[in-house]
């Protein structure tokens, strides 16, 4: 009897190891952001006209896609994983799951997602498996040769809003482009800043999408992130003057891209650990309050 109760345990937490284990390849916090910020453009696109369903199907979508192209990345990548503290204990290159479990299950979100996508219209499936293929097979490889792997990344992470867009209209507006190069020009102060902060483990592990000079991280990083979060306000002040945007709204998002422009500033003039580490947060609090900014002015 005991021992019978205590292998039923044991199962059990092993069950329950291995489910924990499924979710952490999809990285839950990164697709939960591809999720929101692809929902929040299809409910800004469609001004509020939205129903449960479609919020649903485009929800599923972006999680299938965006928890396919994580788990992929994290076996095609476990034996650089390894060689770093951040990511040492992930399943696959702890060796918890084989890369033969992580890739099936990465064709099985794919396949969903991509499935839930086409409903909308081939456009939205389209782009959804592009930005699948272009994070899995070019961003992550490229990573460990050159610093374009950052203009990959950026392309394919700009892609949820311009999928949640693309679903409510069927076509490419020119609201999706602004949006589209707001998140692009974004990631760049974001990546940046993370890569400050992560430097010697990348370097470690054998990445080269960080620019060095004599072995030490390039001060073009700050200059860079500078460049990239004025764009980001240019947008913004585009968008505003163009009507995309009304006017106390579009008020509020160059406020806030001025904030982010000031914040890469002094990462480029100071060029320290504190300041990567506030443009970092920074960053992370901008796509989310802008996209709340836009839905409210539709309201």
């Amino acid at each position: 009897m005991n021992r019978t109760r205590t292998e039923y345990i044991s199962t059990k937490s092993l069950g329950a190891s291995r489910l924990s284990d499924y979710v952490s390849l999809i990285k839950p916090r990164l697709t939960s952001v591809v999720v929101f910020t692809a929902v929040a453009s299809f409910v800004v696109a469609a001004q509020l006209a939205v129903n449960g369903i479609d919020i649903l199907l485009l929800a599923i979508g972006g999680f299938g896609v965006a928890g396919a192209s994580n788990t992929l990345n994290q076996a095609l990548e476990k034996d650089f994983d390894i060689l770093m503290k951040r990511t040492k204990n992930r399943p696959v290159a702890a060796g918890r799951l084989t890369m033969s479990n992580a890739v099936m299950f990465a064709g099985f979100l794919c396949l969903l997602g991509i499935t839930a996508l086409a409903v909308f219209n081939v456009l939205t499936a389209f782009l959804g498996m592009l930005a699948f293929i272009t994070y899995a097979f070019v961003y992550t490889p490229l990573k460990r040769y050159s610093s374009a792997a950052i203009f990959v990344g950026a392309v394919a992470g700009a892609m949820p809003m311009v999928i949640g867009v693309v679903a409510f209209t069927g076509s490419f507006t020119w609201l999706a482009l602004s949006l589209f190069v707001i998140q692009f020009a974004w990631q760049y102060p974001h990546f940046w800043a993370i890569g400050y902060l992560g430097f010697e483990d990348y370097t470690k592990a054998g990445f080269r999408f960080i620019p060095t000079e004599d072995g030490a991280i390039s001060r073009s990083l700050g200059m860079s992130s500078l460049f990239y979060s004025c764009l980001v306000t240019l947008v913004s002040i585009l968008m505003t003057i163009y009507g995309l945007v009304g006017l106390p709204a579009g008020m509020v998002m160059i406020l806030l891209g001025s904030m982010y422009v000031r914040y890469a500033y002094i990462f480029h003039r100071k060029f320290d650990e504190r300041s990567a580490r506030s443009l970092m947060f920074t960053s992370l609090l901008y796509i989310p309050l802008v996209l709340i900014i836009l839905i409210i002015d539709k309201i």
